[in-house]
């Protein structure tokens, strides 16, 4: 095959194919895109620069479907220039597909920051919107101011859809409040995912809503009632149903690891996203920060709000979630590419393009050491991090 003067073969490594993993494998770049990702057979494309990656692990570029910022910088209130900070500090661990999530506040803010941040979208530093708030329940309201809180009424729904046009991916929705069953339908009907989350919902309420088009757990176990023989809750429907992908953040602080293994277990690694519920502190640091109106103060890494001391997103970066699952959870290989890259990729509709290594899609993707420490990225093709090999 003749090769590019921008084609990059990666050979040696293990490579985590959908297929399951190649080991000695190879992966052609070509452009922007992946060429090939086989078994070494032959030599290397003509002309192309040959990167000797023996002893390192080659998986897909990691997808966060739940962010709020990085950096130093917010995507929940930062101007454009702050949030492509963020963007980058989480490119640099990994994340070559992000999607920024607000926090609640005043719906003319939000339909403002939907203004800015589907700008971004459409000129492809991101892959969406999330809302996550103000529809949600005071019971269950975590890092959110209550005072701004509201019922899911469809007409602010919808006008907050208006305003992303046509780039939100996702609602958190307390699904049992008043309003909130016909704005499952109303998102279902626009392809838009409609996430359970920050609910005191029962068992029967989650059930409905899952019937009615849900299709997401909002960082499972959190922010929901506990799990209970007698009363089950949101937990027990989230992960028994089929129809439902939990998000979980694998930080060791939100979750601990029996809960994580209990996931996985019970719903399978077809039904998990990893996320990182990032705040401005994930690579950047300890310190007062805001999370949209509220303060927070992050210490030893973990971010608490500074009046009521809940957690307050994390300072996750994906490329740490992944070295936790795999070296501390003892979750296989293989299952965490599909949680931290396939599903979430799937679920955003993007799958045609990024979360695994096949031919044609971007080449977007992630190099590890034996230990599973990032060593380097790339994105469409580009060298976020290079990785420094000998």
């Amino acid at each position: 095959m003749a090769g590019r003067a921008d084609s990059t073969v990666l050979t040696g490594a293990r490579v985590v194919l959908p297929t399951g993993t190649v080991e000695n494998g190879r992966v052609i770049v070509e452009g922007t895109r992946i060429a090939g990702g086989t078994r070494i057979a032959g030599g290397p494309a003509e002309g192309a620069r040959t990167i000797d990656l023996t002893g390192h692990w080659v998986v897909p570029g990691f997808v966060d479907m739940h962010n709020h910022g990085g950096g130093g910088a917010s995507f929940t209130s930062g101007t454009v220039d702050e949030v492509l900070t963020g963007i980058r500090t989480h490119r640099e661990h990994g994340t070559t597909t992000l999607v920024a999530s607000t926090v609640t506040g005043e719906m003319d803010f939000l339909t403002e920051r939907a203004g800015i941040l589907s700008e971004l979208v459409e000129q492809g530093d991101l892959a969406g919107i999330h809302f996550e708030g103000p529809f949600i329940s005071p019971c269950r309201k975590g890092a959110h101011s209550e005072t701004l809180l509201r019922h899911p009424d469809p007409a602010e729904v919808r006008k907050l859809m208006d305003a992303a046009r046509g780039t939100a991916k996702m609602f958190t929705l307390a699904t049992e409040l008043p309003g909130g069953i016909e704005s499952v339908r109303l998102l279902a009907e626009h392809g838009v995912i409609a996430a359970i989350g920050h609910t005191d919902a029962t068992y029967e309420q989650t059930v409905e809503a899952i019937d009615a088009g849900a299709t997401v757990a909002t960082h499972l176990f959190n922010a929901m009632p506990p799990f209970a023989h007698r009363d089950p809750g949101p937990i027990a429907a989230l992960l028994e149903d089929e129809r439902i992908t939990v998000e979980l953040i694998n930080d060791g602080t939100h979750l601990h690891s029996a809960a994580l293994e209990l996931a996985y277990h019970h719903a399978g690694a077809a039904r998990v996203a990893l996320i990182t519920d990032a705040m401005d502190a994930a690579g950047f640091g300890d310190g007062r920060y805001q999370l949209g109106p509220l303060a927070v103060e992050v210490k030893d890494g973990v971010a608490r709000l500074v009046e009521g001391n809940s957690i307050a997103g994390s300072t996750l970066t994906l490329d740490t979630a992944f070295r936790r699952a795999v070296t501390l959870d003892r979750i296989p290989v293989e299952d965490v590419v599909r949680s931290i890259s396939a599903n979430p990729a799937r679920l955003l509709g993007v799958y045609d393009r990024v979360g695994s290594l096949d031919p044609g899609k971007d080449a977007d993707l992630v190099v590890l050491n034996a230990d599973f420490a990032l060593k380097g990225v790339m994105r469409k093709g580009e060298w976020v991090t290079e990785p420094e090999l000998g």
